[in-house]
């Protein structure tokens, strides 16, 4: 696994394994969010292995697919109701959606934009090129 720490409560991973979750669990996390839709993964880790895997280990489980045309206010506003009371975890393919759906949560709180490109940035991830969006609130 490669958890990368967005904040002390909202932590993103590139995709994670069904046998992971203990591990998830272990660390501290309460909550996992899936936003890689099922079409992009076998069988094994689509929603509902994950979710069962998840649940096995004592977690909460959210699936929101996401997609370029999935960014909606309504799934950004999923995604901050799941992570709200939690220490959550979000993975898609590389982390990056799951970033991005939170850097455009903290826009719309009326987070500056330099602020959520530079927490993306040390977590490895370059969101430069939503900056006009992010700049929109």
């Amino acid at each position: 696994m490669d958890i990368r720490q967005i904040t002390p409560r909202y932590s993103v991973s590139p995709q994670i394994a069904p046998e992971d979750m203990a591990a998830i669990k272990a660390a501290g996390f309460t909550t996992v969010i899936c936003n890689r839709p099922d079409a992009e993964n076998p069988p094994e880790w689509q929603a509902a292995a994950m979710q069962a895997a998840a649940e096995a280990a004592g977690l909460t489980f959210t699936y929101i697919p996401l997609t370029h045309q999935t960014m909606t206010p309504d799934n950004i506003a999923l995604q901050a109701s799941a992570a709200a009371a939690a220490t959550t975890l979000a993975y898609c393919a590389s982390g990056t959606r799951s970033t991005v759906i939170w850097s455009l949560q903290q826009a719309g709180e009326g987070a500056p934009a330099d602020e959520i490109l530079a927490t993306a940035a040390k977590a490895g991830y370059d969101l430069s090129g939503l900056r006009p969006r992010l700049e929109q609130g």
